[in-house]
């Protein structure tokens, strides 16, 4: 029994069940709390096993109603602005002396509920699918993350040719488009890119456009040293600034890591990126 209705939990949608939500929340790249009721000890809302579905702006399922689910959606929003990757543990007397800000909820018992959270998966991006391209997108298709493969060439995206890239645990997804600039504006605020095209025109209009969009998680650009010398000029010519250019990283990779076949590079890069992504959304899953 509620004593002070919390009113129904905001935005609580019937359009998909907690399954089908938290696929859809971490298909958009948008951050999730599954709550789950855990353990109950006398009268409760819910019996053990309830599960309901915290988004920013929507829930989906029921723990129970009242407080007690207000209170847990508050929590759960809580954990999501601090990032916090960790389940956690609640537990709520359900009694008259337990009182929270949307009232008091007097079944009886006691209720624990277990809170985890769904940090959105990574998002990267390969512009240029040439045999460096191809071993990077192999390795980094092994881990969960949304990978997208672009290239100008459409044989290039070639479904046989890929067939190793997309059979990884990533959720790949081939793009053809003989402006790859542009397809790079249309990109979620934080992905990784790498910018390895067969015409280095295609390259630099890639780096201007990244460093154009200036919320992109990163951005690396295959190349010797003396293309990158000629990149930073082009770039500083367009207006761009010291510190606005060094964004971008090329060579790609780490430095320590000598070698130039297409593996070799791809692993380096693929470790490069590695300390850049948030760990607990990279290998959840």
């Amino acid at each position: 029994m509620t004593t002070a209705s919390a009113g129904p939990t905001q935005h609580q949608r019937t359009d998909m069940d907690w399954l089908d939500a938290l696929q859809h929340l971490r298909a958009a790249g948008l951050p999730a709390v599954l709550a789950t009721v855990s353990e109950v000890r006398g009268h409760a809302p819910r019996e053990a096993g309830a599960k309901m579905v915290v988004g920013a702006d929507s829930t989906w399922g029921t723990i129970g109603g009242g407080n007690l689910e207000a209170t847990v959606v508050d929590q759960a929003r809580d954990m999501m602005d601090r990032g916090v990757s960790l389940p956690q543990n609640a537990e709520f007397p359900l009694n008259e002396h337990a009182v929270t800000q949307h009232g008091k909820q007097c079944c009886g018992g006691k209720v624990r509920v277990l809170l985890e959270p769904f940090l959105p998966l990574p998002t990267v991006a390969i512009f240029g699918v040439g045999h460096v391209g191809y071993e990077l997108g192999r390795i980094l298709s092994r881990v969960p993350m949304n990978l997208y493969v672009v290239d100008s060439r459409e044989e290039q995206l070639d479904a046989p040719r890929l067939a190793d890239v997309t059979s990884g645990a990533a959720d790949v997804r081939s793009v053809h488009t003989p402006v790859p600039d542009s397809f790079l504006r249309e990109l979620p605020a934080g992905t990784h890119d790498f910018i390895m095209s067969h015409d280095h025109s295609e390259d630099f209009l890639l780096c201007d456009a990244a460093l154009r969009r200036g919320d992109l998680g990163s951005v690396g650009l295959i190349g010797s040293r003396a293309k990158w010398l000629r990149f930073r000029q082009k770039l500083a010519a367009e207006g761009f600034s010291e510190s606005e250019i060094d964004r971008i990283q090329c060579p790609i990779g780490l430095p320590d890591v000598p070698g130039k076949a297409p593996a070799v590079i791809a692993v380096s890069a693929s470790a490069g990126l590695l300390p850049t992504l948030t760990s607990r959304a990279f290998f959840q899953g």
